[in-house]
């Protein structure tokens, strides 16, 4: 029977910051959304065009939690008729470098498949 080893990686704190990250990206079209929105801001009809697979409900519902958890901001524009824009906020913003790098991570994840072949 082996012995059970002790876990060398650094203890997390009690309320984890890689849960908490986790909890802001973790949802479906969630990364989609905030890389969309890394270039400049967006109106809703451009998000569905930039995602053309994502349901309208589902647009609006992620729009809404990342607004509440201050990940983009939501402008009213005043023309007419009426529109709002999405912008990433700071904390956005600080999310952009761990989505490029889980791109990287996945290029070469995809690069090994082909290998792979």
């Amino acid at each position: 029977m082996l012995r059970r080893r002790q876990n060398k990686a650094p203890p997390l704190p009690p309320i984890c910051p890689l849960t908490e990250c986790m909890r802001l990206l973790g949802g479906v079209w969630t990364v989609n959304i905030v890389w969309r929105l890394s270039g400049e801001p967006r109106r809703f009809s451009e998000l569905r065009t930039d995602i053309p697979k994502i349901s309208a409900k589902v647009l609006s519902a992620r729009l809404r939690a990342l607004e509440s958890n201050g990940v983009i901001s939501r402008t009213v524009v005043a023309s007419s008729p009426p529109s709002v824009e999405y912008a990433l906020t700071e904390l956005g913003r600080a999310l952009i470098p761990v989505i490029e790098t889980i791109v990287d991570v996945g290029k070469r994840l995809v690069r090994m498949q082909q290998r792979a072949v």
